[in-house]
């Protein structure tokens, strides 16, 4: 009924082997279930990360896990329970999914991006395969729907709910401040200053999300000035500055006072060199995860002076609930109306799933790299 075995491409953490795998198409869809034609998967730091054995944990039983999280899929058959979708819709995945001990309230409410118990499952990163291969079943609750008109730039949704779970939280926790000192530029006299730490696909769409809210918005990264990331951050109205001509100190004076460092990189020197230079009443939201190198000296005296004294809060942010996908939805919405150039530039290239081996290994170079997996007559 669904064709012969399908490509996938697997991690085998225990032997250290990353290879393309046939398997069978998955069984008949539950009820509230959807089976998916995979069009398109992105390649982010994380799958290089689990390419390269630092993490990834296979599905109780197996040895291998596929892999991809950054989704963009067709709905090709429905269960007969589900309400909310027809077949030929567009839609991406969410990543993570609930843990099952009842006293986990987050998970129990549906936010299992705070989940408390650390077991929740992770689709292509822990404990449950993912999306880089022909067809996926998932369940309804867990899709949102894409329009058709972004087919071109939907792949992106899901690097682009990190931007907008972060910015959720951050006009929460600027409910402190009184008035128009709320971190809410749209509807407040003037601006605030954001600082981008990093241009990766990551950063970019923290820019975008950024930029369309209001603020006025600066990247700060290695790349050159003449770069290609550079040229999206100026083409959305941002500044962009070059590490090859700025130090952080110069940043921080043309700047001015700094009311949100965006930290994009997992570069943890950058980033706690930045905070010294944080602003008055401002925030910090780390979004990457360092990897496993040597410690950093910091300045912990002036980083706690300057928390004290300038009411400053650090916040971590990782994974996204539902409301982000949706935000990150109608934000893409918005983007390509206003900067539709831009935003198809951070995707650099689609490629076969043979391509796989110099996508993951970093050999391909470029922005945001895709896999494309099957045609949907629209390409």
């Amino acid at each position: 009924m669904y064709g012969g075995d399908m490509k996938a491409v697997a991690v085998f953490p225990a032997t250290k082997r990353i290879d393309i795998i046939d398997q069978p198409p998955p069984k008949d869809v539950q009820p509230s279930e959807v089976r998916l034609k995979m069009l398109e998967v992105g390649i982010c730091g994380t799958d290089k990360e689990i390419a390269s054995f630092q993490y990834g944990t296979p599905p109780e039983g197996s040895d291998h896990l596929v892999i991809g999280h950054e989704s963009l899929a067709e709905i090709y058959d429905l269960g007969s329970g589900v309400s909310k979708f027809s077949k030929g819709d567009l839609v991406v995945s969410m990543v993570r999914r609930p843990c099952h001990h009842p006293e986990c309230i987050p998970c129990r409410l549906g936010r299992q991006d705070f989940c408390t118990t650390g077991d929740y499952i992770e689709r292509g990163i822990k404990g449950i395969d993912g999306f880089m291969t022909g067809q996926v079943i998932d369940q309804e609750k867990y899709l949102h729907k894409v329009p058709r008109e972004l087919r071109d730039v939907g792949v992106l949704v899901e690097p682009l709910t990190i931007a907008e779970k972060a910015l959720f939280q951050l006009d929460a926790v600027q409910r402190r401040l009184p008035g128009d000192f709320q971190h809410q530029p749209a509807r407040s006299e003037g601006s605030h200053n954001a600082l981008v730490l990093g241009a990766g696909p990551v950063g970019l769409l923290g820019c975008m999300a950024l930029a369309a809210k209001g603020y006025r918005t600066n990247a700060f990264s290695r790349e050159a000035k003449d770069s290609r990331k550079a040229k999206i951050v100026e083409a959305i109205g941002a500044r962009y500055f070059s590490a090859e001509t700025y130090k952080l100190p110069q940043v921080a004076e043309e700047i001015g006072n700094i009311d949100l460092i965006y930290e994009a990189t997992g570069a943890s020197g950058l980033a706690f060199d930045a905070l010294g230079y944080l602003g008055i009443n401002a925030v910090f939201i780390f979004t990457g995860v360092p990897g496993r190198k040597a410690p950093v000296s910091v300045d912990t005296a002036l980083l706690m002076r300057n928390m004290v004294l300038k009411n400053q809060l650090l916040l971590g942010t990782v994974n996204a609930g539902a409301d982000a996908y949706e935000a990150a939805i109608r934000s893409l919405g918005t983007f390509m109306k206003r900067w539709p150039d831009a935003v198809r530039s951070v995707i650099t290239g689609r490629f076969p799933i043979e391509s796989y081996h110099d996508l993951l290994s970093g050999k391909s170079g470029g922005i945001k790299n895709v896999i494309r997996l099957n045609a949907d007559g629209t390409n």
